[in-house]
């Protein structure tokens, strides 16, 4: 059986309040935060071409996306199954 590749432990007490949910930006359905995955999009500049132009005069923007456990297994985010089998040592 293969492992999931998010924990299914809820970590916050009834102390410390709700957990609130992230809209995933994959299929906008509502997924509790602990269970999202964090994607990075936006334009890399090759950092030869940063130090020539200088750093002040290049502006980029990176944003900061959320999807749930079934978006990030379909874009691939995260291949499920590869945390087990490299704790086991199948993988190098």
């Amino acid at each position: 059986m293969t492992k999931a590749p998010y924990k299914r432990e809820y970590k916050q007490s009834s102390g410390r309040g709700k957990d609130y949910t992230i809209r995933c930006d994959g299929c906008g359905r509502n997924v509790p935060r602990f269970k999202t995955f964090v994607s990075y999009s936006g334009l890399r500049l090759d950092p030869e071409l940063v130090r020539l132009v200088g750093k002040k005069n290049v502006h980029i923007y990176m944003q900061k996306k959320y999807y749930c456990p079934k978006c990030a297994r379909n874009f691939g985010i995260v291949q499920p199954g590869k945390l087990g089998k490299r704790r086991r040592g199948e993988f190098p």
